[in-house]
């Protein structure tokens, strides 16, 4: 029976805020996503949609993005407190990974093969956004300064480009990794004339899928910046997007709009699905 493709249903009901956000898969399959019940509230949401509070962040602490590394620690980056948080899986335990006062508020991250994390910054307030690095050992590098509203943001399979999106512009720039992990050459990928950006996640083929806020899809990209697909994600304000799934080609999206994850099935694994394996 052929397998229907880029048609979304809703995944959970209930529990999240408007600022439901996140997600990542483990390599059980399970999805976490923020926002559970409150702004400090980690969920742990099964494949068949059944959510529960994993951790609860520090006081003055809220999650944004999330990822895994390949020993499979969380990261998050926690935008009122101006950190990347570290989750132990094992023990549930919290440790501040990186801290910088000069990040406006830590709002996506993407994760190198060798663990290497960038880190989106924008400061909506003024319409600008920042770049950061941050290296294996929690040090912090600021990359790019003065770019638009930095949000969306993502490695490309042959680890030499990286992806980061500024949703007011509606700009997707890239970025050249250098062997150090420094960031040069930006050139602009892909402009739209409507509808901001949020999320970005590539496959493994490269094609990026970034989602729309505002327009309610997630629209997906060959990597030399064409449309080849828009999904409908069944609410206005789709926020980020992660892959999963027993094989690596379900799309998990988190909606602000109706609170909630909902999934679509894809035609290739998602890339950080299939790098950690």
């Amino acid at each position: 029976m052929q397998e229907t493709l880029f048609v979304a249903t809703p995944l959970t009901q209930g529990d999240f805020t408007t600022g439901i956000e996140g997600p990542a898969c483990d390599r059980d399959g399970n999805i976490y996503c923020v926002s559970f019940r409150d702004k400090r509230g980690i969920a742990k949401v099964t494949p068949e949609g059944k959510a529960e509070l994993f951790v609860t962040l520090p006081e003055k602490s809220a999650g944004n993005g999330i990822r895994f590394d390949k020993t499979g620690k969380m990261y998050i980056a926690d935008y009122t407190d101006h950190n990347i948080l570290q989750v132990d899986m094992a023990t549930r335990a919290i440790s501040v990974f990186a801290h910088n006062d000069a990040m406006n508020q830590p709002n996506d991250i993407a994760i190198a093969s060798n663990g290497t994390l960038y880190a989106s910054d924008p400061s909506w307030a003024n319409s600008t956004g920042q770049l950061w690095r941050i290296t294996k050992d929690g040090k912090t590098i600021l990359e790019a300064a003065n770019m638009g509203t930095t949000n969306g943001i993502e490695v490309s399979p042959n680890g030499k480009t990286l992806y980061v999106n500024e949703s007011v512009q509606r700009n997707i720039w890239t970025f050249e990794i250098a062997p150090d992990g420094s960031l040069r050459n930006k050139r602009l990928f892909k402009k739209f004339e409507d509808f901001g950006f949020d999320g970005m996640r590539c496959d493994v083929d490269g094609n990026l899928y970034a989602t729309r806020h505002g327009k309610g899809t997630v629209v997906k990209l060959s990597p030399k910046g064409i449309v080849l697909k828009e999904i409908d994600v069944l609410g206005e304000h789709p926020t980020n997007i992660c892959f999963g799934g027993p094989d690596g080609r379900t799309a998990y999206v988190t909606e602000a709009k109706q609170m909630r994850l909902v999934q679509f099935r894809v035609d290739k694994p998602g890339l950080e699905w299939q790098r950690w394996r």
